[in-house]
């Protein structure tokens, strides 16, 4: 008798002794019933019934349980063998009662059809080009790279090929990195991103935007947004799967934009140097004798040549960093004097406004390490948006103090009209402003983002919290200096000198 006729012959015994079992039970229990209550017929019918019917489910789910047994244990080892169910454990063949040697001999072959397979498809996914997948890919518009393990660009699609400008044996199976000469605005860069995940992940996915690309004749430059998917164990070999979105017009538009303002721009310090001095000259000279609207007036022009000045400064900064151009140079620097020469510097814009700028300095506030220009500028573009943003409120609070993990913290805070949670995600980002309020209140967009940049290029942090209706808080920190003191020991300049971070290689894996 083979396997499956065994299997067959024991589910019929176990059917035929378990249904045989509920009828001699049913009617002995019928017999039993009309001995003991004779004069209660129609009850003990009706209550026959109802117990057979709850006997008659109770026995299919048993009946059932038993009969599927062995196509559950093949199931669960197909499952067991099947890419992307790896969290199914292998059923234990030596618990099954029930045609264990066919279930047994089943669940082998489908352990060895799955390992046949796995050979075969590890030879195939040499050249991922054969895939079924690639002609489905080789059909997308956008261009979609593949790399292995080894940093392997194993397959390249049309579109891919087209945007590099190269050919396929001038992509395929060389390194990723001697193809592409990537750079990305910010620190968070592809590579960076690879050996997060090869060290804590199985799995991810990440974006970037405003990242460049030099093609191989070094001179075109290429700016796209990338999307990219890792899989540790993916069983065709693919570690990482890139998709560009091209935004070279887009991108290369805004360039333009700032490189023309940042020039224009420049012109304004010369005249604009020469109007500050001569209205100090005028408050010097004048003051004393001018009446009280006059002076008003003065302070109005102060004011507006201050704001002037910050807004130049923005323009040309910004310019500067995205060449990679900005510097810093840190040094010990008295963080309560900073913060109180900035307060003190913007008191009379916010005068103007009926605004009073309070500042609390915890006691004992040690140094920092900071460049004293680029660490007053943070601040003053942070009181000078809370000046702008503060609506009818009338004070706003500037507070310094040694957090828990012993870094300067620092946070500029009012209560004014607040930020909608649907643009609190962008406001860091260059030229970005909140559209509620930019036809009302005057700016660049650039504040923020120069200010994080500034912060970051410190070693800090940079955050913001704000409700709509109950204002806006700032905050960022600065390491004490005591953090810095070593490196500062050690450098031959007596400073530390930090870029503000411009364009970023993506190189760093690549070994030539």
């Amino acid at each position: 008798m083979d396997h499956f006729h065994k299997l067959k012959h024991q589910v019929q015994n176990y059917i035929f002794f378990i249904g045989g079992l509920t009828v001699i039970v049913m009617v002995a229990g019928s017999w039993v019933a009309r001995k003991l209550y004779p004069q209660h017929d129609t009850l003990i019918s009706v209550a026959l019934l109802v117990v057979g019917l709850i006997a008659v489910w109770g026995v299919s789910i048993i009946l059932t349980d038993y009969a599927l047994k062995p196509l559950d244990i093949i199931w669960r080892a197909i499952l067991h063998v099947t890419p992307g169910h790896t969290g199914t454990a292998p059923p234990n063949l030596e618990k099954n009662k029930i045609g264990q040697e066919l279930v047994k001999t089943l669940a082998l072959q489908v352990y060895q059809l799955a390992s046949d397979n796995a050979d075969n498809t590890q030879v195939a996914t040499v050249n991922p080009a054969n895939t079924i997948t690639s002609y489905l890919l080789d059909d997308l518009p956008i261009p979609v790279f593949a790399v292995n393990k080894e940093q392997l660009i194993t397959f390249a699609n049309d579109a891919g090929l087209k945007y590099l400008a190269l050919k396929k044996e001038d992509v395929l199976q060389k390194n990723l990195y001697s193809v592409f000469d990537m750079s990305f605005s910010e620190e968070d860069t592809l590579d960076r991103w690879l050996q997060d995940c090869r060290a804590n992940k199985a799995t991810d996915r990440h974006s970037w935007e405003r990242a460049r690309l030099k093609l191989a004749d070094q001179t075109t430059i290429k700016q796209f947004d990338l999307a990219a998917t890792y899989s540790k164990e993916n069983p065709n070999g693919v570690e990482v799967l890139m998709a560009l979105f091209d935004q070279t017009k887009r991108y290369q538009a805004d360039d333009n934009s700032l490189d023309f303002l940042a020039l224009a721009v420049h012109e304004l310090r010369t005249p604009l140097t020469a109007l500050r001095g001569y209205i100090e000259i005028f408050q010097e000279e004048l003051g004393s004798k001018l009446d009280p609207e006059l002076v008003d007036f003065m302070h109005k022009m102060q004011a507006s040549a201050q704001q002037l000045t910050a807004f130049v400064g923005n323009i040309l900064n910004v310019a500067r960093i995205q060449e990679g151009e900005l510097s810093l140079q840190l040094h010990e620097e008295n963080w309560a004097d900073i913060v109180k020469g900035a307060a003190d510097n913007l008191s009379l814009a916010g005068k103007l406004k009926g605004i009073t700028i309070n500042y609390d300095i915890a006691a004992g506030i040690p140094t920092v390490g900071a460049d004293k220009i680029s660490a007053t500028e943070v601040l003053n573009n942070l009181i000078d948006n809370a000046i702008k943003y503060s609506g009818t409120a009338k004070v706003i609070t500037v507070r310094a103090l040694v957090n828990t993990e012993g870094l300067i913290e620092t946070t500029v805070r009012d209560n004014g009209v607040g930020i909608p949670a649907s643009v609190m995600p962008s406001l860091f980002e260059k030229f970005h402003r909140n559209h509620h309020n930019q036809a009302k209140i005057g700016g660049t967009g650039l504040g923020l983002y120069l200010s994080s940049v500034l912060i970051k290029a410190h070693g800090g942090n940079i955050w913001l919290k704000s409700k709509e209706g109950q204002g806006t808080t700032v905050g960022f920190t600065l390491q004490p200096y005591s953090a810095i003191a070593g490196k500062l020991k050690d450098s031959n300049n007596k400073d530390i000198t930090r870029n503000a971070h411009g364009w970023i290689k993506n190189h760093s894996l690549y070994r030539r």
